[in-house]
């Protein structure tokens, strides 16, 4: 809506966010995303057409465990620092299948380094197992593996050919078996057997690399990973353009890591039976050396076997105790006996029957109690007087003294064999007492002799396994499947690759446009003013003129966008000027912008024009007297019927009347008066200070209805700002894509502090995708035609 100065034309969503406008600063631009996204795809299909296709070739082997027990490192795996994780050695053996020396064998065995290629008018396409040609190198193969060579055939006839070096070199003309020169030695092109007929004409390009360099390539191309988590089958797998040589590479990759581990096998279970050899012999020795020991010891300690000799030292020790014992009762009885014949005066029986074990003292006894039982019977019917009583009296003291001779006798033989016994147990508790400290030091002899024993048979054992071994190494791999390949290509992915192409088609314009909406500094329609000043009043916006339209003037009757965008703002000026309620110079309308080539000199001819266009006695007056421009407006004019006289020789030369220097011009079907610029002053401040401003402008505002003044760029020159109490009313012109947003704060500054009556603000030269309101439908001229159906009537 329109508002008086003191409000502000803004819209509603002019705050915050507004997803119609982004989606518009997009849309609008809807040409370049689809040139951009038909000029990827356009490049995405020449890619694809000329793109040699590459296909995936796999294979899948199964490596058999260490711990299996026919492989050559189950000998030593039931000793725990051999043994290893399954998971680890997984990834060891993925490690030796991918390395250098695997590889380089493969390159080797399938001459990877030198390959053919034929050239086409734009292809160039790999031969494989296919070459009509072969090659001999005179030069070791050392040297050719090491070399980086390049170089082209044409194959001119079946005897000869033509060659390069560089492929823009003059040929030099070989023959088929001729040596040819190069810096690493000579070598001799020959053609195959079965493709000698049909080769002229072929074109060959040879490529020489070096084994490391193919090698290393090679490897970086192999992938080799588990099937599965914890899982023992490995799948290889390489992508190439010509299938089979990818299965060739992978199947002989299978065979040349089969044979390194074999080969590594061997030389483990060489290296270990040669250990093992080294090990027994070190042990037989020491073996040897303890039995040695052994018999030294029971030979000095004249034994056979210590446990059975310490049993029969124990057995002969108790009967020695046993036999002492029989001997000490003995010689206690004898001591009794002896005792009770010492101890009595008269005749008292003694102890008979003791079992002492001597006969004559047992006869003795008994003898003794017989006569001693005789004589107290008689004792009872005679006296001691009687002779038969003395007789036995002597006869029992002739006993007694016999017995007391005879228990000497006996206890002195008593005690020489219990001397005896005691010296007899004494020495076999000597040696009782040795037997364990004997037994331990046969023990521990015995303890190194089992264990030197176990270890010599242990190795005897691992020896013969390690010999097997040598003999028949089983294998480290099964092959689950032979190398194999899809049939579709796997590069290049043209559904993959026409949405990368309309992704970076639709994302280049949106980058460009995002990244240049981020870094615009300009203003570009009504709405940008609304937003960065809001207290003065938009009156409109002119349309962007192209081609023949740059120099169009409005026309009386005049339908065009740019007649109605002026109509527009006439309006507009009308309702904002009815508001304001001016008093003096009402109807003076200065016109003036912030720099220079904002279109102010258009703006005030055609919003001259546009006012004359209701019958208006309209005036312009160009008072940008540095830079005129107002005389653009006249150039369909005869140059005779330009006036002259100007604002310069008016102000300066004091008898030019007013109306002396106002001329009447037609310019498109409409009459205006106009007072030209005149010549350029070489003091335009101060000429614009002269006296007789005042005069012209109270002459002209009461003779006109509407008095329209060019002015000088506020910003650059003081000259709108010494002349600015004349004017009413001030339109204040901005240019799209022109007017940097930072110069606005100039005009803010003005309207803030009242230099410029009445300001109000134009956009010129809007692109008419930026066109606000009705304007940029076309509804008055050539209506908006509509992107499905661009040849709609108007």
């Amino acid at each position: 809506m329109i508002t008086n100065q003191n409000q502000s034309f803004v819209p509603e969503n002019s705050q915050g966010f507004n997803l119609k406008k982004t989606l518009a600063l997009y849309t609008k631009k809807w040409f370049w995303f689809v040139l951009s996204a038909a000029l990827c795809f356009s490049i995405a299909f020449i890619y694809l057409r000329y793109e040699i296709p590459a296909y995936q070739s796999i294979a899948n082997i199964m490596l058999i465990s260490e711990k299996d027990q026919s492989s050559p490192g189950a000998v030593f795996n039931d000793i725990s620092m051999f043994s290893q994780n399954a998971d680890a050695q997984v990834e060891d053996e993925i490690l030796v299948l991918k390395s250098r020396g695997v590889i380089e064998s493969v390159v080797k065995k399938l001459h990877l380094n030198l390959q053919y290629f034929v050239e086409g008018t734009v292809l160039t396409t790999e031969l494989y197992n296919n070459a009509p040609i072969a090659i001999n190198f005179i030069a070791s193969d050392s040297i050719i593996n090491a070399t980086n060579f390049n170089f082209h055939i044409d194959i001119t006839s079946d005897v000869g050919f033509d060659y390069r070096i560089n492929k823009d070199d003059n040929p030099k003309h070989f023959t088929f078996g001729e040596t040819i020169p190069t810096a690493f030695g000579g070598m001799i092109i020959t053609p195959k057997t079965e493709s000698k007929k049909n080769l002229s004409g072929t074109n060959l390009n040879i490529q020489m690399t070096s084994v490391n360099y193919m090698t290393e390539s090679l490897r970086n191309n192999i992938f080799v990973y588990q099937s599965g988590k914890s899982s023992k089958v490995l799948t290889i797998s390489l992508v190439d353009p010509l299938p089979n040589k990818a299965i060739d590479i992978i199947n002989t990759l299978i065979m040349e890591y089969d044979s390194y581990s074999s080969k590594v096998k061997n030389i483990r279970a060489k290296n270990t039976a040669e250990f093992i050899d080294s090990r027994v012999e070190l042990i037989a020795s020491d073996l040897v050396n303890v039995d040695d020991s052994i018999v030294r010891f029971k030979t000095g300690n004249k034994i056979t076997d210590v446990s059975s000799e310490a049993g029969q030292f124990l057995s002969s020790s108790a009967q020695n105790e046993q036999s002492l014992d029989e001997l000490r009762t003995q010689m206690r009885i004898l001591d009794y006996m002896n005792e009770s014949l010492n101890s009595s005066a008269g005749f008292e029986p003694i102890p008979a029957n003791l079992g002492i074990g001597d006969p004559a003292i047992s006869a003795l006894a008994a003898r003794y109690s017989e006569l001693l039982s005789n004589r107290e019977r008689l004792l009872r019917s005679a006296g001691e007087k009687n002779l038969v009583v003395v007789e036995l009296d002597q006869s029992l003291n002739s006993i007694r003294q016999s017995l007391r001779q005879n228990i000497n006798n006996a206890t002195k033989s008593l005690n020489i064999r219990m001397g005896s016994l005691e010296t007899q147990s004494d020495r076999i508790n000597s040696k009782i007492f040795s037997v364990p400290g004997q037994e331990r030091r046969l023990r521990s002899i015995e303890r190194k002799q089992g264990i030197k024993e176990s270890l010599y048979l242990y190795l005897l054992q691992k020896r013969e396994e390690a010999a097997i071994t040598l003999t028949a190494t089983s294998p480290n791999l099964k092959i689950v499947d032979t190398a194999y390949t899809f049939g579709a290509p796997v590069s290049p992915n043209s559904r993959m690759i026409y949405i990368g192409a309309l992704f970076i088609g639709l994302f280049l314009p949106f980058s460009i446009i995002y990244v240049g909406d981020l870094l615009d500094t300009k203003i570009h329609n009504k709405e940008d003013l609304d937003q960065i000043i809001k207290d003065m009043p938009v009156l409109g916006e002119l349309p962007r003129l192209k081609g023949k339209e740059l120099n169009s003037l409005v026309a009386r009757n005049d339908r065009s966008l740019l007649s109605e965008s002026f109509r527009i703002i006439r309006t507009n000026f009308d309702f904002v000027r009815r508001g304001r309620h001016v008093q003096a110079y009402d109807n003076v309308i200065f016109i003036t912008s912030t720099i220079n080539g904002e279109g102010k000199s258009f703006f005030s001819i055609n919003m001259a024009l546009t006012l004359a266009n209701t019958d208006k006695r309209v005036l312009l007056i160009g008072a940008d007297i540095r830079n005129p421009q107002t005389y653009l407006g006249l150039a369909n004019q005869k140059k005779k019927q330009i006036s002259k006289t100007g604002l310069t020789e008016y102000l300066t030369d004091n008898s030019i009347a007013v109306d002396e220097a106002i001329e009447t011009y037609t310019i498109s079907d409409n009459k205006i008066d106009v007072l030209l610029s005149g010549k350029v002053p070489p003091n335009p401040a101060e000429l614009l200070m002269s006296e007789r401003m005042k005069p012209l402008f109270d002459h002209v505002s009461n003779k006109y209805d509407y008095v329209i003044v060019d002015t000088a760029p506020s910003m650059l020159v003081t000259d709108t700002l010494l002349i600015s109490q004349y004017a009413g009313h001030t339109v204040y012109v901005t240019r799209a894509d022109y007017t940097e947003k930072s110069l606005l704060n100039f005009a803010k500054d003005l309207h803030d502090k009242n230099k410029l009556n009445g300001m109000m603000l134009v956009v010129n030269d809007v692109n008419q995708a930026n066109f606000g309101y009705g304007a940029r439908y076309g509804y008055y001229g050539a209506k908006k035609k509509s992107f499905f159906n661009p040849f709609s009537k108007s």
